[in-house]
């Protein structure tokens, strides 16, 4: 447990959320603190009413956030929970709001392997934590070691991989705790070849992803031996509007805020989207983005 110490960051109230969102949408927060660093998010924290709902957020992505706002507090990790350190052992301590294509570069320039692929992972390292990001045919915590958790009481503790039973997208472990960082154990490798397969790696997912349109990366889960994209374009789901909202032609799993969407449209979209590939297939798509907020 860190000494207690007065906070430090910056609290605001009614802060529009669409600001911080890779959709470009969203409500306001009914209070929204930036912690300067680890110890300052423990003291804000301990400060806290016990019933004050808590929303983290990092780089907004695979995230929708409703019209009409979050209530209680969002924390933003973005710019104060982000450094990276390099550890003896081929191991990186990565803190909850440094953007995975930054962890992926950090490592190549130290000469580790095995990170390349969060290059694919359009979040913070906190969000891959949470949910078993993947890209390129990694996953998040096929390289954890250990992570380091903090309660609602800014209550700090380390806790190994054990404690963690993690699944496709899914990751289940103590109640009432929150990642904060985490340690990536990490194999030799050549800074100049690990550079070049960064490269490689993100002018793949240029060539297979919308890039330069506000999305939040892939919507749905893909279920067991298939592909979610496979079904929607299959159902020929490709290029279909709510609003401002557009499946994308170049990746189906993408829904795109194309015209100054709402999130009620985006919603009412992937609702359409489920239910016609329910219609069609048979199969229920389960979405990776997670929904917060209340409706406008």
């Amino acid at each position: 447990m860190m000494a207690a110490r007065r906070q430090q960051g910056e609290l605001l109230e009614q802060v529009p959320l669409h600001r911080y969102t890779s959709w470009r949408v969203g409500g306001p927060a009914e209070r929204f603190y930036r912690p300067v660093d680890l110890a300052d998010l423990c003291a804000f924290l301990a400060e806290l009413p016990a019933d004050e709902p808590l929303t983290w957020l990092g780089l907004g992505s695979n995230l929708l956030v409703r019209d009409g706002g979050v209530r209680g507090t969002v924390i933003h990790t973005q710019g104060g929970l982000d450094r990276i350190e390099a550890m003896a052992g081929q191991r990186l301590r990565v803190e909850a709001g440094s953007a995975c294509a930054k962890v992926a570069k950090f490592a190549a320039r130290e000469g580790l392997a095995g990170a390349a692929f969060l290059a694919g992972i359009p979040g913070t390292f906190g969000g891959a934590l949470a949910m078993n990001a993947g890209a390129f045919g990694g996953e998040t915590w096929e390289r954890v070691e250990a992570v380091q958790t903090v309660d609602r009481h800014g209550v700090l503790r380390e806790r190994p991989r054990s404690d963690f039973q993690v699944a496709y997208r899914e990751v289940c472990g103590p109640e009432g705790e929150w990642f904060v960082a985490g340690i990536l154990a990490l194999d030799a490798g050549s800074p100049a070849r690990l550079a070049e397969e960064g490269r490689a790696l993100l002018a793949r997912r240029g060539g297979s992803q919308p890039i330069g349109k506000p999305s939040c990366g892939s919507v749905f889960r893909n279920p067991p031996a298939d592909h979610a994209a496979r079904l929607i374009e299959e159902a020929g789901l490709k290029g279909y509007r709510i609003g401002g909202a557009l499946v994308s032609e170049k990746h189906a799993n993408f829904i795109l805020n194309e015209e100054g969407a709402s999130a009620a449209d985006i919603e009412a979209l992937m609702g359409h989207v489920r239910d016609t590939v329910l219609i069609r297939f048979g199969v229920r798509l389960e979405p990776e983005v997670r929904i917060v907020g209340e409706p406008a």
